[in-house]
């Protein structure tokens, strides 16, 4: 008996390990890129390198450690879990602009191989906002209202592509929403704006719903701190991503009204 809570608990911490590796090797990555960039070239801004480790901090609480032992029993520590892992370390990494650093640290062929990249169909279609959104918020109402979260802990493989799909999820949601990196197919700040708010809507909705339609085998104490955590939660997380959006178009109308003020006076 004893021998196989030790394999279970083995076999518990190589998926801990293997689902946090991917975070630890792009935190080093990302610090090194600032150091070599730095050497040629003016200094990379130290709050976006500060949201990149506290971003990858995010993910690897969640992933390692008390709070992912923990996630496994109670759906409470696994809905803290989704906060820090889909919603509030993309937006971290997001404002960390990553891609701006990696062209800024390519040798200039491969950078330009890079941003033809961006530039793919297949990029532009995954990073349309409503796109984005479908696989952000509606791969979450398919988690918690099928068997899928049963079988996520029954399954080992589901299990690291689930918690994989959450986090690239969030991020690829939040860069549909605002812009720091080089994004060759943008969008209108109005567009963006009410796909973001339907969004928004169908996420606290499905909070509600869990609230009153506890996932199977989760009992109802847990499912309702576990939907208020996701609710009120991601209400905090999802005010600074509408400040930012809003932020940006703000600053995008008084660039615009400058230079049309410059223009005129010429």
């Amino acid at each position: 008996m004893h021998s196989h809570e030790a394999h279970a608990q083995n076999i518990s911490n190589m998926v801990q390990l293997l689902l946090a590796l991917p975070f630890f090797i792009t935190l080093i990555l990302y610090i090194l890129a600032v150091i070599i960039s730095n050497q040629h070239k003016k200094q990379w801004p130290h709050f976006r390198t500060i949201c990149w480790i506290i971003g990858s901090a995010c993910a690897l609480i969640t992933l390692i450690g008390p709070l992912a032992t923990l996630s496994h029993i109670h759906f409470d520590a696994h809905m803290i879990g989704h906060l820090l892992l889909g919603m509030l370390a993309p937006l971290l990494m997001a404002l960390a602009a990553p891609m701006t650093l990696l062209l800024r640290t390519l040798p200039v062929n491969k950078a330009r191989v890079l941003s033809r990249l961006l530039k793919n169909p297949y990029v532009r279609f995954i990073r349309h906002p409503i796109i984005a959104s479908i696989l952000n918020v509606g791969g979450l109402w398919l988690l918690y209202t099928t068997s899928l979260f049963n079988l996520m802990h029954e399954h080992i493989l589901l299990y690291v592509f689930i918690h994989l799909h959450i986090f690239l999820a969030g991020y690829l949601f939040t860069i549909a929403f605002i812009y720091f990196d080089p994004t060759p197919h943008s969008y209108s700040y109005v567009f963006r704006s009410l796909t973001l708010v339907a969004a928004l809507a169908a996420h606290a909705i499905l909070a509600k719903f869990i609230y009153a339609n506890p996932p199977h085998h989760v009992p109802a104490t847990e499912a309702e701190l576990g939907a208020k955590i996701m609710y009120y939660g991601g209400d905090a997380i999802e005010i600074l991503l509408v400040y930012i959006l809003f932020y940006q178009w703000f600053k995008s109308t008084r660039n615009t009204i400058h230079s049309k003020t410059a223009t005129s006076s010429r």
